[in-house]
């Protein structure tokens, strides 16, 4: 015969498949289940530990018990940078990402802050600055409904964006179609990327700030935007939790031979 604790947390399970708890759903706390029958403290704590372990919820401090989601979103390569999205249209980054998923959005699932740092040696080199020169550093946040889904932080040189919406700490987007078409405005044309992506053990605070499960990478993005002429317009760090993105590239295959260059 299953433990009490078993039986609860098949039971929760398959509530949560069924869509009784649908993604971004907290769950009782558990002195409700506990008030309700189900089991003595310890034997609901054990259960959600359990569906923890197994994927289903993720559990934090001031946060609960929420239902995870199970499909991950697909992360575009290329074609969430398509110009006609954010030049022509309002259809930032990580929204281009979620029309493509499906999934519904708001605005203000991105929040950021914006500050003028000392450039640390990896954004310094990036931007073509000596390590320690004033560089703004603009912070985000990005959730799906209640859950945390990524950080990105854009590094830019201060002549770029002095006196822009980039450095305007309002949360959101930076305005219709985002930073890219501020920079856009300021007669910096994004025109070439080189993207970066490594998985690793997420830190502690990065444990908290994206409500990770026990045991779960993340994967960190480095991107760097390029002008024609290959002035560096922004270096940015993003840091996603890895169970929440599908890396998705589409490309056309290169054939330097033919072409008479190398590829990239």
């Amino acid at each position: 015969m299953a433990a009490k604790w078993r039986e609860l947390a098949d039971k929760l399970a398959e509530q949560i498949r069924r869509g009784d708890y649908p993604p971004g759903k907290q769950l009782p706390h558990i002195r409700e289940l506990v008030e309700t029958g189900e089991g003595s403290k310890a034997t609901v704590h054990a259960a959600y530990k359990a569906l923890e372990a197994e994927g289903l919820v993720t559990s934090s401090r001031g946060h609960g018990t929420v239902v995870r989601q199970q499909v991950p979103l697909k992360r575009l390569g290329i074609a969430r940078y398509d110009k006609a999205k954010w030049r022509d249209g309002d259809e930032v980054a990580f929204i281009a990402d979620r029309v493509a998923s499906g999934r519904s959005y708001r605005r203000n699932e991105q929040t950021q802050t914006v500050s003028l740092v000392e450039a640390p040696a990896e954004v310094a080199a990036a931007l073509g600055l000596s390590v320690g020169a004033p560089v703004y550093a603009r912070a985000r946040l990005v959730k799906e409904g209640e859950q945390p889904t990524h950080t990105l932080t854009s590094y830019y040189r201060p002549e770029h964006v002095e006196g822009t919406r980039l450095v305007d700490p309002t949360p959101g987007p930076a305005g219709r179609g985002g930073g890219f078409r501020v920079l856009y405005d300021a007669g910096y044309e994004i025109d070439h990327m080189k993207e970066q992506i490594f998985a690793r053990t997420p830190s502690a605070d990065e444990v908290r700030l994206l409500q990770l499960p026990a045991g779960e990478a993340v994967v960190e993005l480095h991107r760097t935007t390029y002008t024609e002429d290959d002035t560096v317009i922004e270096f940015a760090i993003g840091v996603h939790a890895a169970s929440r993105f599908a890396w998705e590239y589409d490309f056309k295959v290169p054939d330097s031979a033919r072409d008479g260059g190398k590829p990239q």
